[in-house]
């Protein structure tokens, strides 16, 4: 008879409404992601990465370990950046600046090198400002969670994020805006800060971001595998590397 007696405490709990809908929109989201072709070269906003074996992978079009694509939250999330980088564009000009985000021909502002193995695309230049600032400059735009948007806020963004300063120095050296500092700003996404900072040209860093592009197209064209950036194989980077474990096989 005990065979027979129902265990209520334990039932699998059913999904929410809240979290049904929201399944819902992540699925489109992922399906959608998956039907977009992927990009045939290397991103300058992505050079700054510490591991050139992960851009490596990338440029390869290397598949990802099971389940490393990007989750429908992870989507949600870059949408919402684009969406508050037209806000902060918005912003700016209304306060005075004249941000341009295309060029005379109407193209993004942009580069590309290589034989267009290498492409850049920046958000925007200021050429003209209210409060004094040297122009021409590059504009860059990053939102971050309030964690990451504090350590900017604390550090500068050459040292808290150094993968967005190498890009903004390539940028600037790729569409000839060395002479003035590029601005950027980030935008806290939870209570809607935001930070300005100008950054000087760094010709050092510029040329290490071009070279690591170098590196990583020559082992691609030889068919060889650069190495990890760490022989720690529970490096933060490691673990929430989308190639962990084909790059640890």
């Amino acid at each position: 008879m005990t065979d027979a007696i129902l265990d209520f405490n334990h039932r699998e709990k059913p999904p929410s409404f809240a979290e049904g809908v929201n399944a819902l929109i992540d699925h489109a989201l992922v399906t959608e992601n998956d039907a977009r072709p992927t990009r045939d070269y290397l991103g300058g906003s992505r050079l700054g990465d510490a591991c050139a074996r992960r851009l490596q992978y990338e440029y390869l079009k290397t598949p990802k370990d099971e389940g490393g694509g990007f989750s429908g939250q992870s989507l949600r999330i870059f949408a919402l950046g684009h969406v508050l980088e037209d806000l902060a564009i918005e912003w700016l000009r209304k306060a005075g600046f004249d941000l341009r985000t295309r060029n005379r021909h109407g193209d993004q502002f942009g580069f590309s090198v290589a034989g267009g193995r290498v492409k850049g695309h920046a958000d925007g230049v200021v050429v003209a400002a209210p409060n004094g600032m040297a122009v021409p400059a590059l504009w860059e735009c990053k939102s971050a969670n309030a964690k990451n948007w504090r350590a900017i806020e604390k550090h500068g963004v050459v040292k808290a994020k150094p993968i967005y300063a190498a890009q903004i120095v390539l940028y600037q050296a790729y569409l000839g805006l060395t002479e003035t500092p590029a601005l950027f700003t980030a935008i806290n996404k939870d209570p809607c800060e935001i930070w300005h900072e100008l950054v000087p040209f760094d010709g050092a860093l510029a040329q290490a971001a071009s070279d690591k592009a170098v590196q990583i197209l020559r082992a691609c064209d030889a068919g060889e595998t650069l190495p990890r950036h760490t022989t720690d194989q529970e490096h933060f980077e490691c673990r929430f590397c989308s190639y962990a474990a084909r790059c640890w096989a």
